[in-house]
């Protein structure tokens, strides 16, 4: 076993008994093995990342194994299932839809699409009044790139630059790689085509000069200014850290893309719908960008993403130009509109805010007694624990594994530690979870800290 994977010999570990944790067996469960050993021979290695955990079920912010285990989920299964798992109103509307026949409609118009398109604008900022639906987060990155890259060259032919930050994920194909600011997910590329450029993120501890300066000092050294430059590419908080800019820094970028006629574009592929204690996460900064890009928490379960953005830059293209196979796919839009509907009736926005402060309150507190803690970012149901090593700044990865591992004994799942040096814990749980739920999991993770 490596410093970095999980045990997968089954052990003894003390048994868990609370209202929200569950542990009864050996872990990983004996019984599971077989099923593990399947998807390693089946599947690349790359899908062998996560905690052994084999999932029969889920529901609401719990996840239960066929042998009597049940999770306390901090992962939302990576952010999306913002309203909660298998919620029933959701599962019905999935129910309905199949019930009534309609699986697939390519572009072909359905009313369940309209239904949802226009839901989308409603609650979408003022002037955001086009959606193009797709189906994954790295999707709506490579499509709002496009729009900006074909807005910028009817300016000017030269005005092709993608400007996004370090340590930014913005998903797994090649142009929305080519726009990361992780190195090692992109050395595949190989030879880059030009007009990717990556400025530093102001989070305070990777970086502590947080001053906007510092990315019109960037640009200049990079030799590009506004008339290269065709969009800017920000995440609402930095995915792998939970990791969020100074207010007046995006103010002042979104002020320098206005009058340099260059597109502001928010990931909001893991902040959207009420993760961070507002339904988009830009909210917090008082603007509003002329592109965001949602999935994972749109429909709490089922594959989908959208594109939303102004009409100037959503309009480039004629009919039959810009497509996708699955776009609004019926089942999909159904589950969107029901988890939205749950979100907006259940005032989850506004308790993400409220039960993520007390998390936060916890987290802090956790972090004074230990000092492989370097730094906690996140706001409303996001947070990143950085964990380092006794320098206080260098990243501790093997650490982090463990810790996910201990928890993951205790009933409390994460999924395994991303960001920078793969070693900031993320927790992220359904935002229907409540105080005591919280409160649980934070005793469990504190034992699995004590004992890394």
């Amino acid at each position: 076993m490596s410093a970095y994977s999980y045990n997968m010999v089954p052990r003894d570990v003390p048994k868990v008994n609370t209202k929200f944790r569950r542990i009864a067996t050996k872990i990983p469960v004996p019984e599971s093995i077989p099923i593990l050993e399947v998807l390693k021979r089946c599947e690349p290695i790359s899908m062998t990342g996560q905690p052994p955990v084999v999932w029969d079920r889920a529901e609401g912010f719990q996840v239960f194994d066929r042998w009597g285990n049940m999770w306390l989920d901090w992962s939302s299964g990576v952010l999306v299932a913002n309203c909660g798992h298998g919620r029933d109103e959701v599962r019905r509307s999935i129910v309905e839809q199949v019930e009534h026949g309609l699986l697939h409609n390519y572009c072909f118009p359905s009313e369940v699409r309209a239904k949802l398109v226009e839901k989308l604008v409603q609650i979408s900022p003022k002037g955001l009044d086009k959606v193009f639906l797709l189906t994954t987060g790295s999707e709506t990155i490579e499509n709002a790139i496009k729009l900006a890259r074909t807005y910028g060259r009817r300016k000017s032919q030269k005005k092709i630059g993608v400007v996004s930050f370090t340590n930014a994920f913005h998903g797994r194909t090649l142009g929305a790689q080519m726009a990361g600011g992780i190195p090692q997910l992109k050395d595949w590329i190989g030879a880059f085509p030009p007009g990717f450029y990556q400025v530093p993120f102001p989070d305070g501890f990777r970086c502590k000069d947080q001053s906007f300066s510092l990315f019109l000092e960037t640009l200049r050294k990079l030799g590009i200014d506004g008339s290269d430059i065709a969009c800017v590419l920000m995440e609402s908080y930095l995915g792998g850290g939970a990791s969020f800019p100074p207010k007046e820094y995006v103010q002042e970028l979104s002020e320098w893309c206005r009058r340099n006629e260059v597109v502001l574009i928010f990931d909001e592929v893991q902040a959207g719908f009420g993760r961070t204690g507002k339904l988009f996460g830009f909210e917090h900064f008082g603007v509003t960008p002329d592109i965001m890009c949602c999935g994972k928490g749109i429909t709490s379960s089922l594959p989908m993403s959208a594109v939303i953005g102004r009409k100037e830059l959503m309009d480039l293209y004629g009919p039959g130009e810009m497509t996708s196979t699955h776009t609004g796919n019926p089942v999909c839009a159904a589950a969107a509109l029901s988890s939205i509907e749950l979100i907006e009736r259940e005032g989850l926005v506004e308790n993400s805010r409220r039960v993520g402060e007390i998390l936060h309150k916890e987290l802090r507190e956790i972090r004074e007694r230990h000092d492989f803690i370097g730094a906690v970012h996140g706001k409303g149901l996001v947070a990143g624990l950085h964990i380092v090593k006794e320098d206080g700044y260098e990243p501790d990865k093997e650490r982090a594994f463990k810790i996910v591992e201990r928890s993951m004994e205790k009933g409390l799942l994460f999924f395994s530690p991303v960001g920078y040096g793969g070693a900031t814990i993320k927790i992220c749980p359904p935002l229907n979870i409540n105080e005591s739920a919280v409160m649980d999991g934070i005793e469990a993770l504190e034992e699995a800290m004590r004992e890394s």
